[in-house]
């Protein structure tokens, strides 16, 4: 786990909202206006320490006071792309399944203020920097479970097959992998959830048929919150192939007018680190936990196993799998044969964090209807607005508080809503949303 002098010097766990800036790495000379970002209402809490432990800790910590990006999209993302890496040579058995080190991802943030592709961009220079063959084995330009199956197949005949059945899908509009495995016709999401499964994928055509055995398909996403809400609810949902996805919210962390350091990473050793794990790992083979991880598994195993109520539910269904398999990928970049408590512990963080963006996912896509109708009273009222009160007259008083919250932080962090806050009422703040944002000092 990350001492706690490394834990503030990232700025990772500083509370929410908390205006001081995180210390510069290494020396580094940051603005003095620097800022931590608060997060917006209704946001899910963000991952304990647990989840920073290890080498991953370590990069994160290194990385986090130069970028705007969130700390747990730069984490999960060197995860998943760190397990495309090692490819099927190591796995984790439960019964007869065995579960590889490939996941799936799906970053849910606004478009342009979450940063996403700045996450992305840390994670790939560090993974080239890891395994030079890494950008060959990434891809994007998700269509069809044929293309899919395809791009893996095995060698057959004078066939030679695809050069590597490692394979990293980034997709930054993902929004348009959900619209083509919403067709009936489209076969990508049974492609798709076989390959997160780990069965054999076949293409069975006439004139090209083809065969992938020993797949390793990883995929990371990029969605806004807006886009997930409307497939939430659908066929994606129902299938069973988001709840393959771990679904992590992610917000625009701090504020860096003129960017950190070009490359924070430079001169840490860490890449080096990696590399050597990710080397050892790919002929690690079955990893087991350690007694006292074991006993940690058994006693979380019911909680994880139960059901889980309301919207984002059929989300997290796959608790014990997604946690499985973080904990194999903790272990395999710490460059163990043994997952450990400090492992198991990591990925149950990261893991909890998941389902509680799932259930704001969830709750989004319930509130959005709401929002529509909040969003149209705000236009129609102007700039003088309307208070919490007036919104709910204007819902006709039979909307839930609740629901009322999540539209409005909906509307917020999508820029469509404007809180204003008048402290010289000389009693109660007065608290006013409107459709446009305040105006400037003059």
């Amino acid at each position: 786990m990350l001492s706690a002098a490394r834990q503030d010097q990232a700025g990772l766990f500083a509370p929410e909202g908390d205006p001081r800036p995180p210390k510069p790495a290494r020396g580094v000379e940051l603005p003095a206006s620097l800022a931590v970002e608060p997060p917006p209402p209704g946001w899910p809490e963000a991952p304990g320490p647990d989840a920073y432990s290890g080498l991953m800790g370590d990069i994160v910590a290194a990385l986090a006071p130069h970028t705007e990006a969130d700390p747990v999209a730069i984490l999960a993302q060197t995860l998943v792309a760190a397990g495309a890496t090692i490819g099927r040579g190591a796995h984790f058995a439960v019964e007869a399944t065995l579960h590889h080190p490939n996941e799936y991802l799906l970053l849910v943030g606004e478009s342009a203020k979450a940063r996403k592709g700045s996450s992305w961009d840390h994670v790939a220079r560090l993974m080239d920097g890891a395994d030079p063959g890494f950008v060959t084995r990434t891809s994007t330009g998700l269509s069809s479970g044929e293309g899919l199956v395809w791009a893996l197949r095995d060698p057959d005949g004078t066939d030679p097959g695809a050069p590597d059945p490692r394979l990293l899908v980034v997709e930054a509009e993902f929004a348009s992998v959900l619209k083509m495995t919403a067709r009936d016709v489209n076969t990508l999401s049974p492609v798709l959830r076989s390959a997160w499964d780990g069965r054999p994928l076949a293409l069975l055509t006439r004139t090209a048929p083809a065969r992938a055995r020993a797949a390793h398909l990883a995929v990371i996403g990029h969605i806004t919150a807006a886009e997930l809400a409307h497939h939430v609810a659908g066929l994606e949902t129902a299938n069973g192939l988001l709840n393959r996805f771990l679904l992590i919210a992610c917000r625009r962390a701090r504020l860096l007018p003129e960017g950190g350091h070009p490359n924070p990473l430079a001169g840490t050793g860490l890449p080096e680190r990696l590399a050597i794990n990710l080397a050892t790992a790919r002929s690690a083979g079955r990893l087991r936990f350690s007694p006292a991880a074991r006993k940690t598994w058994w006693d979380i195993y019911p909680t994880l196993s139960a059901a889980s109520p309301g919207p984002g539910g059929a989300l997290v269904a796959r608790g014990e799998a997604h946690s499985v398999r973080l904990a194999l990928l903790y272990a395999l970049t710490d460059g163990a044969r043994t997952i450990a408590t400090t492992h198991l512990r990591a990925g149950l963080a990261l893991w909890a964090y998941a389902a509680r963006s799932a259930t704001w996912a969830g709750e989004r896509a319930n509130a959005g209807p709401i929002a529509d109708r909040i969003a149209d009273a705000l236009t129609a009222a102007g700039a003088r607005g309307l208070t919490r009160t007036q919104i709910r007259d204007t819902l006709g008083r039979n909307a839930p508080g609740a629901d009322i919250d999540r539209a409005l932080a909906e509307l917020a962090s999508g820029g469509r809503a404007h809180l204003h806050v008048d402290t010289a009422t000389g009693g109660r703040p007065a608290r006013t949303w409107t459709a446009a944002p305040p105006l400037a000092p003059s």
